[in-house]
């Protein structure tokens, strides 16, 4: 698809599934990674901050793909064919850094609902922007980054490259259940190495006002000093399950969704030529 609208569209609808589908392992996944040595994790409210994480994940969802997509294909249009790898990991960078600016704030309020800071996302906001200013919203923001942009390259990276692979193998595309399980696949790997990183930008961003760390280094060493390095595991289990079951939905959904997009586009007729 070379169209970014078309890729807007597609890539808004399958995270729009995922996250209603999912939301509670994720819920579950910020709740291990947020309490400290061990601590009880409350099973209630699960989908505690669902409805603002949709209004925010569905924009910029469909912001990274329809970024993705185009600088995708300039990418392989323009580097030799033995680095289309690079083109895509290239492209999920660049994809996740203009979705961030949506994506922060979201995952900032989401986080502190899941963990029982605020009731409602409005109440959240006013109070982080009170306590915090506006920056607040932008809480561990390098951490955000230090975790997104390698998992967003290193997914769809994988994913495009065994598509690559299996197109060279089998002779045909993958149909929708072969997508969803390269989809699946590729989230899980992705999940598991990039959980370190998540549990980091989850102690950073829930900590509100109380500055319990001072960035990144600081966050690290205390982790390390209070909890060991298990700690940076912590929810790795729930974020396995919810990246390779989101993966499956989010890729075989996008990829469904650019098929219909495609063949509605191939079905209108083009407006003939008036005569001058």
């Amino acid at each position: 698809m070379r169209d970014s609208p078309e890729g807007a569209v597609a890539g808004g609808a399958a995270g729009l599934v995922v996250e209603a589908a999912l939301y509670p392992i994720d819920t579950v996944k910020t709740r291990l990674q947020a309490v400290h040595g061990g601590g009880k994790v409350v099973l209630k409210g699960l989908y505690s901050g669902l409805a603002a994480n949709l209004v925010g994940m569905l924009p910029a969802t469909a912001i990274f793909v329809g970024v993705y997509e185009p600088t995708k294909q300039k990418l392989l249009n323009s580097l030799p064919e033995n680095l289309n790898a690079l083109a895509h990991l290239t492209a999920g960078v660049i994809g996740g850094v203009a979705s961030s600016i949506i994506r922060v704030p979201t995952e900032v309020v989401k986080q502190r609902m899941q963990t029982s800071h605020f009731a409602s996302a409005s109440n959240a906001v006013h109070v982080i922007v009170s306590r915090e200013g506006f920056k607040g919203l932008y809480a561990g923001y390098g951490s955000f980054l230090l975790r997104d942009l390698p998992f967003d390259a290193i997914q769809f990276c994988i994913y495009e490259q065994l598509r690559i692979g299996y197109k060279l193998a089998a002779q045909r595309d993958p149909n929708d259940p072969e997508n969803a399980i390269i989809g699946a696949f590729s989230g899980a790997i992705t999940g598991a190495i990039t959980t370190p990183l998540d549990v980091i930008k989850t102690r950073l961003m829930i900590q509100g006002s109380s500055s319990q760390y001072q960035g990144i280094r600081d966050c690290c060493r205390t982790i390390m000093k209070e909890e060991g390095a298990r700690a940076f595991l912590k929810g790795i289990g729930p974020r396995v399950l919810w990246i390779g079951l989101g993966g499956a939905i989010f890729f075989g959904v996008l990829e469904k969704t650019k098929q219909m997009l495609a063949n509605k586009r191939c079905l209108v007729p083009e407006k003939p030529i008036q005569p001058r």
